[in-house]
Parts: C-alpha cells; structure tokens; sequence
C-alpha cells in the first residue's frame, strides 16, 4: 500500500478541511521526508499541515484525514 503526502488547510466552514494531495510513495521513508521538505519551505503566514497518510487508496487517505477525532483529555499537569 502507498503513502499519501497531503497539504490540509481550513475550509470555509468550521471543521471543514479542503485536502489537495501532494504526492505518493511507496516508503515510509521518502514519505515522511517529502512532507518534512514541505513543513521546512512553508512561508511564515502560511497554515497548511502536511500529513503522511497509509491508506489502500486514494480515497481511503482522504477519509481517513476528514474523519473529526475527539481531542485527547488531559490530566491536571498537561493543562
């Protein structure tokens, strides 16, 4: 299975991503360092994530990054 390398940015509405992918590999490797490169030639008012994605396809990748995850509960100390 390849891995997906896509730039996320906020929608227009609250919690809406627009997901534009930037490439594919086929090791963890070369993956993670494309989205390093890209993280480093950001401009400084820029907001894009870049994120790795393991996924089947194409679509399954896509799923899995708008999916709206519950935000970790922190303890006392974290806070």
């Amino acid at each position: 299975m390849p891995y997906y390398v896509y730039r996320i940015n906020e929608g227009p509405l609250e919690g809406m991503k627009l997901l534009e992918k930037v490439d594919e590999f086929e090791s963890f490797k070369e993956a993670k360092n494309r989205a390093r490169a890209l993280r480093a030639e950001q401009a400084d008012g820029e907001n894009a994530q870049y994120k790795v994605m393991f996924a089947a396809t194409e679509l399954e990748a896509e799923e899995k990054l708008s999916e709206q995850r519950e935000k970790p509960i922190l303890a006392e100390w974290e806070k």
